[in-house]
């Protein structure tokens, strides 16, 4: 048995109290910090397994688009939705559904493809660019009011300058000029400031060339 002198027998008996005092609550909590550890690595699994299953998934709708086979990537894109609608993948596989759908003519189809993802998107960007292709889409049906509508919330900076343009394409039609105006002047704006911000010779001209011939077609003055 070992021998201890006075000291150490009196922080024997103190650590002693502490822990018939403590000792609960001190197990109890590295107990729950142990069942934390746990539970996070459980949970990375989880998400790691989710996102390969939902992975080959979208390479299935990849190769179907590759094949042109519609019909398919628009299932292997309903299934995404079901089993992993949280995940970017069900969101890009819905995109590249829809536009085998629109190229196909099934633009029912592609406008409830494109509002899941403009709604559920777990990612914003894609959110935006699907916004943008569904308000296209109502453009081209004439339903301008309807595309508006889908464009009023506000998108993220990266993204507003092509908002802008689309709204101005919208108003262009309806001949309401003043507003289209309005709207071709601030997607200019956009531009020129991102190009402000941007390396040299990296920004393509061509766009706001686009956009300045846009606003020239309703008169406007530059």
């Amino acid at each position: 048995m070992a021998v201890y002198d006075l000291e150490e027998q009196e922080q024997i008996s103190e650590i002693k109290a502490w822990w018939e005092r403590y000792g609960n609550a001190v197990t109890a909590g590295l107990l729950v910090a142990a069942i934390g550890v746990f539970g996070w690595q459980a949970w990375n699994w989880y998400q790691r397994n989710q996102a390969a299953q939902a992975s080959a998934i979208l390479t299935d709708v990849q190769k179907a688009a590759t094949a042109h086979d519609a019909k398919a990537a628009s299932a292997r894109a309903g299934e995404l939705i079901e089993k992993f609608p949280g995940t970017v993948q069900a969101a890009l596989g819905v995109l590249t559904a829809a536009r085998l759908q629109t190229d196909g003519g099934d633009l029912k189809t592609a406008k409830a493809q494109l509002g899941w993802a403009a709604e559920h998107s777990g990612e914003v960007e894609l959110r935006e660019i699907a916004r943008l292709r569904l308000a296209n889409l109502l453009l081209d049906d004439k339903a301008y009011d309807d595309a508006l509508k889908l464009l009023e919330r506000q998108p993220l900076p990266s993204f507003a300058g092509r908002f802008d343009e689309l709204r101005g394409d919208i108003y262009a039609l309806q001949a309401k000029s003043g507003e289209a105006k309005k709207s071709y002047q601030a997607a200019i704006a956009r531009f020129d400031e991102a190009a402000k911000s941007s390396p040299a010779g990296t920004v393509d001209d061509r766009q706001k060339t686009l956009l300045q011939l846009k606003l020239e077609s309703l008169g406007a003055e530059q």
